[in-house]
């Protein structure tokens, strides 16, 4: 039975990557802090470690999730951000090479700069943050390896433990909030919200491609919103009035009114991809619609106030 390493297999990606692959493979989930007693616990910063857990599993795929994902985070501490983005998957590819594995790598749409969409996996990135140069860094360290690759994603969603575990199931907490707080929600900067549940069946696609994968690879939904129109949705969707939430259309990239500059429209360009999956001409992959998936989720049980697991 084919044997996989998951990194960050608490967080939400991971969470549901593990799930994808709980039937037919040997697993092995690892975790920096979770108590969940499925996963093994790690410090990828510890190189000894790392090697130790790799030999006495052996995988054949690894497919690495753990990351620093938050901007303004990674910026706080960026000596850290560069040693987990960047370091921890230069070591895993030379992992690979030496063991014999494959390797998957999760990047981000923040590797290019947002001004010329679509962007297709040959497109020269130009990140705007330290973010998305040390994503950007982890990617260059795997192009040297064979059977190893980076899969880019944009803004993620999905199932979630709390809502601040995904910067798009956040908002859902912004809309319940009437105490009379008023929030300015960005409308300028356009997103792609792509469920970790699709993340999670695509990766599984790849792993039983049964063929060599590309390099750079992207997987993104095509729905584009802003934070302020997911929040007009998401009050709909709730029956709440949203008075509260006003929009914010600076240009954070120029202006300087974030401590963190974002790009504006990194939208991924999927056309390689579905080759690679062997989608038809005229039969592009949709994926789930973000508003209409949270419909579902925030109806899940309508005792919970703040919609958390």
């Amino acid at each position: 039975m084919t044997r996989i390493i998951i990194t960050g297999a608490s967080g939400v990606l991971g969470s549901a990557v593990y799930a994808a692959f709980s039937s037919h493979y040997t697993l092995l989930g690892l975790s920096h802090s979770s108590p969940d007693t499925r996963y093994t616990p790690i410090d990828l910063l510890d190189p000894v470690q790392v090697q130790k857990v790799w030999n006495e599993f052996n995988p054949d795929w690894v497919i690495h999730c753990a990351a620093e994902r938050r901007p303004d985070v990674a910026d706080k501490d960026s000596e850290k951000a560069q040693r987990l983005n960047a370091g921890v998957p230069a070591f895993l590819a030379r992992l690979a090479a030496q063991m014999d594995h494959s390797l998957i790598y999760i990047s981000t749409d923040y590797v290019f700069p947002g001004t010329s969409p679509p962007y297709l996996p040959s497109s020269t990135p130009d990140p705007l943050n330290l973010y998305g140069r040390t994503k950007l860094a982890g990617e260059h360290a795997l192009l040297s390896f064979e059977n190893c690759s980076s899969v880019r994603v944009p803004v993620l969603y999905g199932p979630v433990k709390k809502s601040e575990d995904s910067a798009i199931n956040v908002l859902e907490k912004v809309v319940r909030d009437q105490s009379g707080k008023q929030y300015k929600m960005d409308d300028w900067q356009v997103r792609y919200p792509t469920n970790v549940l699709d993340v999670a069946t695509f990766l599984r696609k790849l792993v039983e491609l049964g063929k060599p994968l590309p390099k750079i690879i992207h997987f993104s939904a095509p729905h584009k919103h802003s934070k302020y129109t997911l929040c007009l949705a998401f009050s709909q969707l709730l029956s709440l009035p949203c008075a509260h939430i006003t929009p914010d259309t600076p240009d954070p990239a120029s202006t300087g009114q974030e401590s963190v500059k974002r790009p504006k429209d990194c939208r991924l360009d999927m056309r390689e991809t579905e080759e690679l999956l062997g989608v038809g001409e005229g039969e592009a992959w949709d994926g789930v619609e973000v508003v209409r998936w949270l419909e579902g989720w925030f109806n899940r049980d309508k005792g919970e106030g703040e919609g958390e697991a």
